[in-house]
């Protein structure tokens, strides 16, 4: 039985200040550190204490200090990965939301989504975004490990999703996992079958009454 924990970071300073996140490297606000705790202490409740663990991150400052908290309490080091980051937003990175807002050129209802080009220099498409995501999960999912726990961005969440559940990247275009911050998305193959089954998504409980709405 294979299990993957996919942790999405807690609040930033991003989240705080009103910028775009992206590839800008935002850290965890005290509040976001709190729950990184949280996220780790969960993760220690739901995983045997005997049991292998693996444990990757995307390299941003935010999902590394969340990847501290449990590596930590599971004595492990963490792997990072830059594929396992936040869509890039090019030069909006950093930037007042408003200003992104003003220039983003959303997707058709139909047609090309994938490589829609959303009208700000440097921004990665979909299809950028997702080829990487799906390179990295591929890539952790060669080992043979029970309990993986993977640290990213609640829009990369998506494509982990996707492709854990096969979803080829072109029918992507289409797809949306929406997860919390600070949430913990819960993925499992049976060694009988090895049907992939999504078993909860952005469960967020650890966290308390507070962060759950």
């Amino acid at each position: 039985m294979r299990t993957l924990h996919i942790v999405t970071h807690p609040e930033a300073t991003h989240h705080v200040e009103g910028v775009v996140g992206g590839w800008h490297d935002s850290h965890l606000t005290p509040a976001g550190v709190r729950a990184a705790i949280a996220i780790a202490r969960e993760l220690r409740a739901r995983i045997p204490y005997d049991a292998e663990v693996e444990l990757f991150t995307s390299d941003l400052q935010r999902t590394l200090r969340t990847a501290d908290e449990v590596a930590e309490l599971f004595g492990v080091r963490p792997t990072p990965d830059p594929r396992l980051r936040e869509k890039s937003y090019g030069e909006a990175g950093g930037r007042p939301q408003e200003w992104l807002d003003r220039r983003f050129v959303p997707p058709p209802a139909v047609g090309e989504r994938m490589d829609h080009d959303e009208g700000v220099a440097g921004s990665e498409t979909k299809a950028e975004w997702a080829r990487r995501i799906y390179a990295a999960t591929d890539e952790i999912l060669q080992s043979p490990c029970e309990h993986q726990i993977v640290v990213t961005h609640g829009g990369s969440l998506t494509f982990v999703v996707a492709s854990w559940i096969k979803m080829p990247i072109e029918s992507a275009g289409y797809a949306s996992f929406r997860a919390p911050s600070g949430s913990i998305t819960t993925l499992r193959e049976d060694d009988f079958f090895h049907n992939r089954q999504v078993v909860s998504l952005g469960d967020t409980r650890h966290l308390g009454p507070a962060r759950t709405g």
